[in-house]
C-alpha cells in the first residue's frame, strides 16, 4: 500500500495506537529518530512480545547510544499510548498479519505504510547475544583474525570485539538514520557509500561491508590508507573474497584523498591528528553520518603550555594533563561538528578492558540552525586554554 498523508498527525497515531488492541497479533515495534524541535527521552525503543511463565509480555528495550535497558510489560501496563507520543519520528509496528509504518515530517505530517505482515514470531524470553560477525567467515581468515580452522585468535580477540561493538553501533544508527530521511534509502543503483578513513589492515572496512550486506543493505565500501602495501594486500584480499565490485582500496592521505563525497565516514584508531583530517574530510565531502573512534591525543596536548586557573592542579600531573587533554581534543571536535550542523555525541563503544581507546564520536548531519550560545562556548573555550585545534586549523574555523 503506497503511502499516505491525506490525514490529521493525531488520526495517525490513533491508528498506530489501535494495533494494541489484538497485542496477540504484534511481533514487533521500533520507535526511533527525533521529530523536529522535539527531545527524546532514549535514542531508540524496540518491543518484542515474549512468554514469560506462560502468559504474553511485551520486553521494551530502550537505548541512548551507550547502554540498552529492558524491562518487561502485560500487555495492559505497556505505556505504549506515552512512548508514541514522546518525540519519535518513525513508528514501526510489525505485526503476524500486516505491518504499520508511521513516519512523521518535519512538517509534522504523518506519512503511513501498510505492508504484510512478519508471519510467526519466536516468544522466547532468554536470547542468546548472537555474534554479528561469524568467526569462520573466510574474510575473517583473510585479514587474519581467524585461524585456519574458523577460530578467532587469542592474538587478536580484542580486535574481534571491537569491530563487532562498532557495527552493533553502525548497523542501527544507520537504520535509524535512513527511516528519519537523513540518509537516502539505499538501492542497487545508488548503493550507500561508506569511507574508512586510515583503514590499516581493514578489520573494520571488510566486517562493514559484509555485515551490511549480510542484513540486505546496499553499500559500496571505499578504505583509505596512506600505504600502498595495505592497498595491495586488502585489494588482493577483496580480489580472493570476490566482491571487487562493492568494495575497494585507495593507497593516499586523508587529506588528498581523490574521493570527494561519502555518506558514512568512519574511522578507527586513527592516531592524532590522522582523525582531525578524517572529520575534516567528512564535513568537506557532506558525510550525513560519521562514527569515529579516536586514538591518541598530541595535538592539544602539545599547546598546554599554561592552564587557566584553578586547572593548574591537574595539568601539573603528567598523567592527568594527558587524559585532561584526551577531554579537551574530543570536546573540541565535537562543538565545532555542532557549530557545522551536526548532532553529536560521545558514547563508549566498548568496554575499557579490550581497549583504553574506547570513545566514540557519532554525529548525524541535521542541518539545524546554530545557536548563537553555541559560537560563544567554542570561542571561550580555546580562549581560556589558549589553543587552536587541529579540526579548526583544516575547516578554516
Amino acid at each position: 500500500m503506497p503511502p499516505m498523508s491525506r490525514i490529521s498527525l493525531e488520526e495517525a497515531i490513533s491508528q498506530a495506537l489501535l494495533y494494541f488492541q489484538s497485542p496477540e497479533k504484534i511481533a514487533r515495534v521500533v520507535l526511533s529518530g527525533r521529530r523536529r524541535n522535539l527531545q527524546t527521552a532514549t535514542e531508540r525503543i524496540d518491543i518484542r512480545p515474549v512468554m514469560i511463565k506462560e502468559t504474553l509480555h511485551f520486553q521494551v528495550s530502550t537505548s541512548d547510544g551507550r547502554a540498552v535497558t529492558t524491562k518487561n510489560y502485560l500487555p495492559i501496563e505497556l505505556p505504549i499510548n506515552e512512548y508514541i507520543r514522546s518525540g519519535y519520528a518513525n513508528i514501526l509496528i510489525e505485526g503476524i498479519e500486516e505491518s504499520f509504518s508511521l513516519r512523521i515530517t518535519k512538517k509534522d505530517e504523518p506519512l503511513i505504510s501498510i505492508t504484510a505482515g512478519a508471519g510467526a514470531v519466536n516468544l522466547a524470553h532468554d536470547k542468546k547475544k548472537e555474534r554479528l560477525l561469524d568467526a569462520a567467515d573466510p574474510f575473517l581468515r583473510e585479514v587474519g583474525i581467524s585461524d585456519a580452522s574458523g577460530q578467532i585468535k587469542p592474538s587478536k580477540s580484542d580486535k574481534y570485539r571491537q569491530v563487532e561493538e562498532f557495527l552493533r553501533l553502525l548497523a542501527p544508527t544507520l537504520t535509524s538514520a535512513i527511516e528519519a530521511g537523513q540518509i537516502d534509502k539505499p538501492s542497487a543503483l545508488t548503493p550507500l557509500t561508506i569511507v574508512d578513513l586510515g583503514c590499516g589492515h581493514a578489520y573494520l572496512t571488510f566486517a562493514a561491508h559484509q555485515y551490511l550486506r549480510s542484513i540486505g543493505m546496499n553499500v559500496k565500501v571505499i578504505g583509505i590508507d596512506v600505504r600502498t602495501a595495505s592497498r595491495d594486500r586488502n585489494n588482493e584480499i577483496a580480489k580472493k573474497l570476490g566482491i571487487t565490485s562493492s568494495i575497494e582500496f585507495r593507497a593516499e592521505e586523508i587529506a588528498d584523498t581523490t574521493l570527494v563525497q561519502a555518506d558514512v565516514a568512519i574511522a578507527l584508531h586513527a592516531c592524532d591528528t590522522a582523525t582531525d583530517d578524517a572529520i575534516a574530510w567528512a564535513v568537506k565531502a557532506e558525510a550525513k553520518l560519521m562514527m569515529i573512534a579516536p586514538c591518541c591525543h598530541h595535538d592539544i596536548q602539545s599547546q598546554l603550555s599554561e592552564s587557566p586557573e584553578p586547572w593548574s592542579l591537574i595539568t601539573r600531573h603528567g598523567i592527568m594533563r594527558e587524559r585532561l587533554a584526551d577531554l579537551l581534543t574530543d570536546s573540541l571536535r565535537m562543538q565545532i561538528l555542532k557549530l557545522r550542523g551536526y548532532r553529536v555525541e560521545a558514547i563508549e563503544f566498548i568496554g575499557g578492558e579490550h581497549t583504553p581507546r574506547n570513545l566514540m564520536i557519532r554525529a548525524v548531519k541535521t542541518g539545524a540552525p546554530v545557536e548563537a550560545i553555541e559560537v560563544t562556548r567554542y570561542e571561550e573555550m580555546i580562549a581560556a586554554w589558549k589553543v587552536k585545534p587541529a579540526l579548526a586549523r583544516l575547516l578554516n574555523h
